[in-house]
């Protein structure tokens, strides 16, 4: 890359990254906005070699639910608390159905 060159995301196809500009547009919404979960620890925003704030897919989905809460009214500190938590109880209802199903899977000896 060359000097005055400049990129919406970094070209790592496993693990793309959006710039805060970028990442607040795609939001529909501000960089403080993005600043603001941040600074209520629900997303921490990842570095370029430059140092650069950048932004994953996950971390986008993360931030739009907690617009989505504010924007209905609640507090960006509730909002973002609330996100945590949802995303929690989803993290724990698919390893709960993990276990069942290999619980599932395993079949007792007969005997015979």
């Amino acid at each position: 890359m060359t000097a005055g060159e400049s990129f919406d995301r970094l070209d790592d196809d496993d693990y793309p990254a959006y710039t805060m500009g970028r990442a607040a547009e795609m939001l529909g919404t501000t960089q403080g906005f993005l600043r603001a979960v941040g600074e209520a620890r629900l997303i921490t925003p990842l570095r370029s070699e430059g140092g650069h704030r950048r932004y994953s897919r996950y971390q986008l989905r993360i931030a739009a639910r907690a617009r989505e809460l504010v924007d209905q009214g609640t507090p960006i500190e509730a909002a973002c608390r609330i996100v945590i938590l949802e995303d929690q109880l989803e993290e724990a209802q698919r390893i709960n159905a993990e276990y069942r199903h290999a619980a599932a899977s395993e079949t007792p000896a007969t005997a015979g």
